[in-house]
């Protein structure tokens, strides 16, 4: 198979790439991380800028100057949501305002403002590093490598030295990294900067500067400290900096931290001075080639397991910026060139801004420029942090999900008090939006601040954690209580409805328009999923009781299906007049069915997906850029490429910056991640049991190779295919058992063999291009055509 997207020259695939600094955070800085501690890089000459964040720096919470009640009622109102019910199993319906007055938190008041207490995600500061003498520098260039997770400048001098500063960020030792060095002597000089807006104490002794201070509004304390080695010329403190002259080079080592932990109900742990002063004297004294290397083998091993090849080409030697300009998504070389990019980078910033022990990424993944970011930064549950991880499993990501899961886990505890608080029952819930302080319960913003059906929609990611890597541990440990607390809560909450004697959930809201009604469609299609995982679920761990309730709610269930009256799957149970072919809408709220949940199975109910294609065809193409990903993972779950690769150029031109961030506009990384897992699904599925190759193969990509993408049931997958039909397949057994696959190679004479030194085994065709066979562990099939 063809390796090319990795052994093509730098330029052309793995690196984004300008002729000159950005002037903007938001379109044009370059993002690293490592999962806690992330910088947007400027690369300015006579001013370099780095915007630092550190991922728990939030306000709100237990302290707030606001008060803080994790969104429950402040009072108890036993009747307000039995009342809500009544009202509209009387009328059908209650607007959104009236549902907000009567089950918002009255703690609270206003359309738009916060609750008080929720807080919002905190840029950390700005750091400048003030370089003299760069007039007249030429030849610049700034980069960002994703083969080696590395962002730098490069520029000659007018000495003519070549200047060259590297940027990244080391999970590993969790430190940022910075390097200044040049092919001639003495050409280094410098003055740091730092700036922020919390009134931080500024200190430096010798060659650290040390930053500290507490957020005024909930006291959270913070450090920073800067730690900075040179070889040749002079350093000398400026009294709130550092000054480097005529050094031959220098490398600066920055680690941050707070004293938050994710810890119900205090979320406060140690001071940060020990943690980021071992990090910054660990890291000085490994030195920066050391810790290059161990970051480049930290990240390889994540970021090297997915390679994919369609195929592109630069022509001439465009920058990225160029690129984005130049494409029109007719499936050219360099329209191939960048959306292989833009894949890469998904997954790149998904291993940047997410890893084992941290907070899950949030609307901004890491990287913040405001002390009032929009929508807070936050974690929006009606569909925005769940797309932020569609890509984590199927891309072979899978530690990168673990912060997710660990977020959901310790959302269970406050969860459950908001349960008992707005509900009186057990089980857990969360709502619309929380913070890092466990916030369940409600705010008051009308159309947007209810959606109880987020603790079965979170739910999901966990167990297709397991389905997708199969281990029963992860399943009896993390994934089945937080499923089997969420089904506990919905038993107790569904209600019989008086129009057909189903189960369905009320109040129930359609993100995020139209009225509160009872049943609307995502509700239904959403407990439905959780239902149907956890009777999966409770089958393989022997929990038959609880299987057989859940089993008996299941079957009573409205399962939110249901075909309107211009041949749509109807987002309301009683068709509204926004339930229409004129709405376009952003939100398709009504196909979480189709994706990511898997109650739509379109070769064997032909009549939903018709249902599906005729409501994505009236809602269009239009949305901001989270929605037209959405679309591409719509589209390509109904096996059309064509459309899938659509809605992907549709994105590319209209809904992503210079720098390949997603825009809403603003800035919203859920339309980076949504897009490479519709990338992925165009690829490969495996929701229904059978490895599924090419599925949604666009005309545009002719031919090209992919390897390492995961299907569930703990497959690695490969495939090369040419003018638009596999010829090569390969599949990693990693656990073995019964493997099932699906391919229009399989429609034609093929033959199999395993890479243990099996026979080579010719195969007669099957019309429907299918495949099953029983896997040993660990082994590698190959099927070719013959």
């Amino acid at each position: 198979m063809s390796n090319s997207a990795h052994s093509a020259p730098l330029s052309h695939q793995n690196l984004l790439w300008y002729t000159a600094p950005a002037t903007e955070w938001q379109s044009q800085s370059l993002p690293i991380g490592n999962g806690f501690l992330g910088a947007g890089i400027h690369g300015g000459l006579a001013s370099d800028h780095l915007v630092l964040n550190e991922q728990t720096l939030w306000t709100g919470g237990p302290g707030s100057s606001e008060g803080y009640n994790f969104g429950n009622w402040p009072q108890g109102r036993p009747d307000a949501l039995e009342t809500v019910r009544k009202q509209i199993e009387r009328d059908g319906s209650m607007a959104p305002e009236a549902v907000a007055a009567a089950l918002g938190n009255l703690a609270y008041s206003g359309p738009l403002a916060k609750m008080p207490g929720f807080g919002s995600y905190q840029v950390f500061g700005d750091l400048h590093f003030d370089v003299p003498d760069t007039d007249g520098a030429t030849n610049y260039r700034r980069y960002l490598d994703l083969n080696a997770a590395v962002a730098g400048v490069e520029y000659t001098n007018a000495a003519g030295a070549a200047i060259r500063r590297s940027y990244f960020a080391s999970n590993p030792a969790n430190v940022i990294v910075c390097r200044f060095d040049a092919d001639q002597t003495g050409q280094i000089s410098f003055t740091t900067r730092f700036a922020s807006p919390h009134s931080p104490r500024l200190s430096v002794a010798g060659n650290r500067i040390t930053v500290t201070g507490a957020l005024q509004d909930n006291g959270l304390k913070y450090q920073a400290q800067l730690h900075l080695e040179t070889v040749g010329g002079k350093v000398e403190s400026t009294g709130n900096g550092l000054n480097v002259t005529g050094a031959d080079h220098a490398v600066m080592y920055i680690s941050m931290g707070t004293n938050y932990a994710q810890s119900y109900p205090e979320y406060r742990g140690e001071d940060p001075h020990s943690k980021v002063s071992s990090a910054v004297e660990r890291a000085a004294i490994a030195g920066y080639d050391a810790l290059l290397a161990e970051h480049q083998r930290d990240y390889a091993a994540l970021f090297d397991r997915v390679r994919l090849d369609l195929g592109g080409e630069v022509g001439g030697d465009a920058s990225t910026d160029q690129l984005l300009a130049d494409y029109d998504g007719d499936g050219g070389p360099q329209d191939r060139a960048l959306e292989q990019l833009f894949f890469n980078y998904g997954r790149y910033l998904l291993i940047s801004s997410s890893r084992p022990g941290g907070l899950p990424s949030n609307l901004q993944g890491i990287w913040n420029r405001s002390t009032n970011p929009p929508w807070d930064a936050d974690w929006h549950t009606n569909i925005n942090v769940q797309m932020n991880y569609w890509p984590a499993e199927i891309t072979n990501l899978a530690e990168t999900a673990e912060p997710l899961h660990s977020f959901v886990r310790n959302l269970v505890a406050p969860g459950e008090t908001t349960a008992q608080n707005m509900f009186q029952t057990g089980g857990w819930t969360v709502n619309q939006n929380t913070n890092p302080y466990g916030f369940t319960g409600v705010h008051d913003w009308a159309t947007s601040f209810w959606m109880p059906e987020a603790n079965a929609w979170l739910a999901q990611h966990l167990y297709e954690a397991y389905d997708f890597n199969r281990d029963v541990n992860f399943l009896r440990e993390h994934a089945y209580p937080v499923m089997k607390g969420a089904a506990e809560f919905w038993l107790k909450n569904l209600r019989i409805d008086p129009r057909d004697g189903t189960l369905v959930a009320s109040p129930s809201y359609s993100p995020e328009q139209g009225d509160f009604t009872a049943g609307a469609a995502i509700s239904q299609q959403i407990i439905g999923q959780l239902f149907r995982d956890t009777v999966s679920a409770a089958e393989m761990l022997g929990d038959a009781a609880f299987r057989d309730r859940v089993q008996a709610s299941l079957a009573q269930l409205d399962p939110g299906l249901a075909a309107g009256s211009w041949g749509q799957v109807k987002e309301w149970k009683d068709e509204a007049a926004l339930d229409a072919p004129d709405n376009t809408h952003r939100h398709v709220s009504q196909l979480y069915a189709l994706h990511p949940g898997n109650g739509i199975e379109v070769l064997a109910h032909p009549e939903l997906a018709a249902a599906a294609d005729r409501t994505l065809t009236a809602r269009g193409d239009a949305g901001y850029g989270w929605s037209k990903a959405w679309k591409i993972n719509f589209r390509a779950r109904l096996r059309d490429g064509d459309q899938a690769h659509h809605m992907l150029a549709s994105q590319l031109k209209t809904t992503v910056m210079a720098n390949l961030w997603n825009t809403h506009p603003p800035f919203q990384i859920d339309g980076n991640f949504g897009a490479a897992s519709g990338i992925a699904e165009m690829l490969l599925q495996s929701h229904h049991g059978v490895v599924d190759i090419l599925p949604a193969l666009p005309a545009a990509w002719r031919t090209g190779s992919v390897s390492g993408l995961k299907a569930r049931g703990n497959v690695e997958v490969a495939v090369a295919w040419v003018d638009g039909r596999a010829t090569e397949i390969r599949l990693k057994a990693l656990l073995g058992g019964r493997l099932a696959v699906r391919s229009s190679l399989l429609a034609a004479p093929f033959r199999i063999e395993d890479d243990d030194g099996g026979p080579s085994v010719g195969a007669a065709p099957n019309p429907d291009g299918t495949l099953s066979f029983e896997a040993a562990p660990g082994t590698t099939y190959v099927i070719t055509a013959t």
